[in-house]
């Protein structure tokens, strides 16, 4: 029974170093273990940067799953993990079925360009006659005379769902691909050839060197009057959570979190 055990706490140990859950440096205590279905975006801005900390600070074995923000919510919801993160609100029947959602910081939502398009800055009306289709060469607007090539995350995202509110102002718009997630549109931005053209919270590529961010208005994703934005949140079922949810979501809000966030050029909200 003895040498049974051993091989299955072995096992277990290659496979959270597998995936990424442990990097094999030894842990404060062995207190729990967390399932978190995570938003892409959050996960990229903010979540990949964090676990191994607060993994090794806490004890606390995270277990991620990265996916859109419904998905995320939708897990949480069947009861397939303990917490999920979102970019997009949750809906009265959620909260109605015992959603909590806490706001944890405010994520510019940046118009992302390929360096080689020769474009800096655009006004709003430029983005949606691009993301409409009136526009198709960068020339038009002051860059090198070379197809727009626009790339968009699928319509069930939140980052799309945001884009059309804050930019299209819930107008169509008219793309040339479209990715099953919103850091794939960015991969595909990064390795087409040229000429593309997308959107992401700003945090997510924050240190991305490939990618240019596109000032609008004359205003870049942070300044003080940028006026695009996003909310990121955790979603909690009930209150109290699992203390070790708990947590997790404490890590975010102390010093060390906060210090990521700004980092990452994102706005910490105030613990409610």
């Amino acid at each position: 029974m003895t040498s049974i055990i051993i091989r299955y706490t072995i096992a277990g140990i290659f496979c959270l170093i597998m995936l990424g859950v442990w990097d094999g440096k030894p842990l404060a205590q062995d207190i729990g273990f967390v399932h978190y279905t995570c938003s892409n975006q959050v996960y990229q801005a903010l979540d990949k940067q964090k676990l191994d900390a607060f993994t090794r600070d806490e004890g606390i074995r995270i277990a991620v799953s990265t996916m859109s923000s419904d998905a995320a919510v939708f897990q949480l919801m069947s009861g397939r993990s303990d917490l999920a993160s979102t970019t997009w609100h949750l809906s009265p029947p959620q909260i109605e079925k015992g959603l909590r959602q806490i706001p944890i910081c405010k994520d510019p939502l940046a118009v992302i360009a390929r360096k080689d398009c020769g474009v800096h800055s655009l006004r709003e009306k430029q983005v949606q006659d691009i993301f409409s289709g009136s526009i198709t060469n960068w020339k038009a607007v002051g860059g090198k005379d070379l197809e727009i090539t626009v790339i968009v995350p699928s319509e069930k995202t939140a980052a799309n769902r945001n884009f059309r509110r804050h930019f299209m102002k819930r107008k169509d718009i008219k793309y040339d691909i479209m990715t099953w997630d919103s850091t794939m549109a960015v991969k595909t931005l990064k390795y087409f050839p040229c000429g593309g053209i997308s959107f992401i919270g700003q945090g997510a590529v924050a240190k991305d060197r490939n990618i240019r961010l596109i000032k609008i208005d004359d205003r870049l994703p942070g300044d003080p009057d940028y006026p695009y934005y996003q909310i990121f949140y955790y979603v909690i079922r009930g209150k109290p959570p699992l203390s070790e949810v708990k947590k997790f979501v404490d890590y975010t809000f102390s010093e060390a979190g906060r210090k990521l966030i700004l980092e990452n050029g994102m706005i910490p909200r105030p613990r409610r």
